[in-house]
């Protein structure tokens, strides 16, 4: 092993951000103000012959479906003539480029699609569609009517937001229970792509469970083929009885137009937004206080697991929900309330759709045994709410070395624990600088964490993390760390590839 020592101080600047992972659910008040929705949880008939047409589910679905056209005033200032500072410029040319400076209003108009899903006139959409309107106008397909909207409320993390319109007698959707969908389901995209009208695509569902691709706070799409392009966001995705399984929200292209991989949010989520938003409710998540982590095929070694379904437990915050059910860092959740965890971002969708206060039956796995715990979320600070990204993994070069050559450590001072606020408790060895093109980075090793264990081993000084790297055997090196994001400390684990690979 090749871990080298270096001395180092710490700014601000050079400081990363931790997060401590919201698992949240959304608290609904005055439910008693909630108007109807229409739902049906039947499963599919998936054993009945496609048609020779979609017709008529189209004809049951279109009149819910409305286009959305948001407006902003955007207020700006010429740009200043810089030459006519200049007094021998004004000489000669007077104030004939001095222009007019004064504040202007642009108007600045998009458009995007939304569903009915009350006879009231309440409609589900894409929080992107609505933010930062100054005006929004509804209009409605099938009788050219339009209506002034108003926001009922928004939430960012889903990209899930609810309008009003005063209207009566309208053609609402069915909501469907998208737990239920299977890959192979055929689906229809309904909205106004590139604002040409409404217009209808088919496909199947691609895949389920999306996550990770930095478009909402929580995701967990599901993934069409049917086209999806700008202006369906906001519309419905639905299944072949057209009950709504999915808003449109996002595609994956380089282009900007559809490439065959669409995004919804699942209805069921989108759901829990709508009914508390609807209520006049106020959104709040709930909160477990760990540090999750996915497993890969090196930590599945390391922790002796079958395989790599379920979420690593990380770090535990003090006095959390988690801490007092008894989560400790190295367990393995794989299940909430029965549902299967297949990873770190369906581990915090699951728990979002559970109440604050409510009880969490986990299984898991600590030290090859299977437990049960049951832990009473909290509710997560608002600071916090945002944070759910994990550190930038920058694309870099796939040649490796050693496990950790190319990473260089010194030991944590009182200025470097003052800095990155380390705890007291917290030992170990901060890393100065990690090489793109080594095992480590592949890893997820990044500057400024802090080594607390190798093997398993503790690790007091960088001392002790040369010594322990230099004495590690096998073909992979297990990583304790401790890592600063977005005003939280939290532990995590990484398994970093011990074999040399010839250049």
């Amino acid at each position: 092993m090749k871990l080298t020592k270096f001395f180092v101080g710490f700014s601000s600047a050079m400081l990363g951000a931790l997060v401590m992972v919201a698992i949240g659910h959304f608290t609904l008040w005055g439910r008693e103000n909630q108007p109807a929705f229409n739902v049906s949880t039947a499963p599919l008939n998936r054993d009945a012959r496609l048609g020779t047409s979609f017709a008529p589910i189209v004809k049951k679905v279109a009149p819910s479906i409305v286009n959305i056209y948001n407006t902003r005033f955007i207020k700006e200032r010429p740009q200043h003539n810089p030459f006519m500072d200049d007094p021998f410029f004004r000489q000669f040319f007077g104030n004939q480029f001095q222009g007019d400076e004064r504040e202007r209003t642009r108007k600045e108009q998009s458009l995007g699609s939304g569903v009915i899903v009350s006879a009231d006139g309440y409609i589900l959409t894409a929080n992107h569609v609505v933010a930062d309107a100054d005006e929004l106008k509804v209009s409605i397909a099938d009788n050219k009517k339009e209506y002034v909207g108003k926001v009922v409320g928004r939430d960012e993390l889903t990209d899930v937001a609810v309008l009003k319109i005063q209207a009566n007698n309208l053609p609402a959707v069915t909501l469907a229970d998208s737990d239920q969908l299977e890959i192979g389901d055929v689906v229809l995209a309904l909205g106004n792509p590139f604002g040409i009208g409404q217009t209808v695509t088919m496909g199947i569902v691609s895949a389920l469970g999306r996550s990770g691709l930095g478009f909402n706070g929580y995701e967990n799409f599901i993934q069409t083929d049917a086209a999806i392009n700008p202006g369906n966001s906001g519309g419905a995705l639905v299944d072949v009885e057209g009950r709504l399984v999915g808003i449109n929200t996002a595609i994956i292209s380089p282009s900007g137009g559809n490439n065959g991989i669409g995004l919804a949010v699942p209805i069921n989520m989108a759901r829990h937004v709508l009914e508390r938003l609807v209520s006049g409710g106020k959104i709040t998540r709930g909160y477990l206080g760990i540090v999750p982590q996915d497993i890969d095929a090196g930590l599945a070694k390391q922790f002796n697991l079958p395989d790599q379904s379920g979420a690593l437990v990380g770090d535990v915050s003090p006095d959390s929900p988690a801490e007092k059910a008894g989560l400790k860092a190295g367990d393995v959740i794989l299940s909430v309330n029965g549902k299967i965890i297949t990873g770190e971002e369906n581990l915090r969708v699951t728990v979002s759709q559970l109440e604050p206060g409510s009880p969490a039956t986990l299984k898991i796995i600590r030290n090859g045994a299977v437990k049960t715990i049951v832990a009473t979320l909290g509710e997560l600070p608002d600071e916090a709410a945002n944070n759910n990204t994990d550190q930038d993994n920058p694309t870099h070069d796939s040649s490796k070395t050693d496990a950790l050559d190319g990473v260089t450590v010194a030991d944590v001072d009182a200025s470097v624990r003052e800095e990155l606020h380390i705890p007291a408790a917290i030992h170990g060895a901060i890393v100065g600088s990690v090489d793109r093109d080594s095992n480590s980075y592949d890893a997820g090793l990044r500057r400024t964490d802090i080594i607390v264990e190798i093997n398993h081993q503790p690790v007091a000084s960088s001392d002790d993390a040369v010594r322990l790297c230099k004495s590690a055997k096998g073909d992979q090196i297990l990583l304790k760390i401790w890592r600063l994001r977005g005003g939280f400390g939290g532990t995590r684990f990484l398994s970093v590839d011990n074999t040399k690979r010839p250049k």
